[in-house]
């Protein structure tokens, strides 16, 4: 802790050594549920070796453990600021299924705003799928945020899947599969997020940015 790494150094972990450079990696990812967006290898359901993949990378943002559906994960912490902070309203799309039917103005309550976690949560894009189901379209990220937002309107969401973050859709990816982000896809996303401030205080690992 503490130790400074200067030109010409060379630095290993458990007999190898790293990369200064590494090529930049991008990768969207199924997640099923049971699994936990942490770095931290301790727990045993970690994304990280879910994944299993031969480099350092970490998830951007995060799904909580009973949530699943798509979830990038890079080794480029540059993008990952831009991407996270919400003042740069990127969106995130979400299907979402209750525990019951809900009452006929409950779209317009959810995409509203509502009292959570001491704010009032940004105005969002709501739309019905069924009477049980619906989609979401956020471009903030606070703590279990849909999970609050039906629990304060008295439902319960017995299944969220994310389908979409920004450019990158999960489409027919299955759960538990990865796949690299295409070119077209990464052009798209570096656009997107070409005037986007970065925060100097997000945390890699993505631990401030929920659905």
């Amino acid at each position: 802790m503490g130790a400074k790494v200067l030109p010409g150094d060379k630095v290993t972990l458990n007999g190898k050594t790293l990369d200064p450079n590494p090529e930049p990696v991008y990768i969207a990812f199924n997640k099923p549920r049971g699994v936990v967006c942490t770095t931290d290898q301790r727990e045993p359901d970690n994304i990280i070796d879910f994944i299993g993949y031969e480099e350092r990378i970490f998830p951007i943002g995060r799904l909580d453990k009973f949530s699943e559906g798509l979830i990038l994960l890079t080794n480029d912490g540059d993008i990952v600021n831009k991407i996270l902070r919400s003042v740069n309203n990127h969106e995130k799309e979400y299907v979402v299924t209750l525990n019951r039917p809900y009452e006929k103005d409950f779209i317009r309550r959810m995409s509203g705003g509502l009292p959570i976690l001491g704010r009032i949560t940004k105005r969002c894009r709501v739309t019905a799928v069924n009477d049980q189901t619906f989609r979401i379209i956020l471009t903030e990220g606070l703590n279990r945020q849909i999970r609050r937002m039906v629990e304060y309107l008295g439902y319960h969401a017995v299944r969220l899947k994310r389908i979409r973050i920004m450019n990158i859709r999960l489409e027919d990816l299955p759960p538990g599969y990865w796949r690299y982000l295409t070119e077209e896809e990464l052009d798209e996303l570096r656009e997107l997020t070409s005037h986007s401030r970065k925060n100097p205080k997000t945390h890699v690992g993505g631990h401030d940015w929920d659905e």
